[in-house]
C-alpha cells in the first residue's frame, strides 16, 4: 500500500477529488476521499468518496443509481489532489449531480449573477426518496 501513502492527505486525513467523465471530458463533480475511500475505489473499480456531512464512506449511486465506474486515478504534481475518469451510468444523458443535472458544475457568472447553463435532466424528488 505505499501507492496510498504518497498521496499528500489534509489535517482531517482527506483528499480532494474531481470526477471527469471519461468520453466528453466534462467535470462531473469534485468530493473527498478518505484512504479507505480511495483503496475501495481503486479494488471494486467505482467511485467511493467520503461523505463529510454524514461523516461516512458514500459509495456514488447507491442511493440515485447513477454509479461511476473508474477507468483512471491520477494524481496531481503536489500529490495532494486526484482526478478520476469515469464513466457515468444510471441515465442517459448521464446525470452526475443531486439537483438532477449532467454535472455539479451548471451554474455559470454573468452579466454579475450565476445563471442556470444545464437543464435539469431528471427531478431530484424522483431520483431520491
Amino acid at each position: 500500500m505505499d501507492w496510498i501513502n504518497t498521496v499528500k492527505w489534509d489535517a482531517q486525513g482527506l483528499v480532494p477529488v474531481i470526477a471527469q467523465e471519461a468520453s466528453s471530458k466534462d467535470v462531473l463533480m469534485f468530493a473527498w476521499m478518505n484512504r479507505e475511500a480511495l483503496q475501495k475505489t481503486a479494488e471494486l473499480g467505482r467511485a467511493v468518496y467520503f461523505s463529510r456531512s454524514r461523516g461516512k464512506l458514500w459509495f456514488k449511486g447507491e442511493e440515485s443509481g447513477h454509479v461511476q465506474r473508474v477507468h483512471a486515478i491520477r494524481m496531481d504534481c503536489d500529490n495532494d489532489v486526484l482526478l478520476l475518469s469515469v464513466t457515468q451510468e444510471g441515465h442517459t444523458p448521464s446525470i452526475a449531480c443531486h439537483t438532477g443535472r449532467h454535472s455539479c458544475f451548471f451554474q455559470l457568472y454573468h452579466d454579475g449573477a450565476w445563471q442556470a447553463a444545464e437543464p435539469v435532466l431528471k427531478d431530484p424528488a424522483s431520483i431520491y426518496n
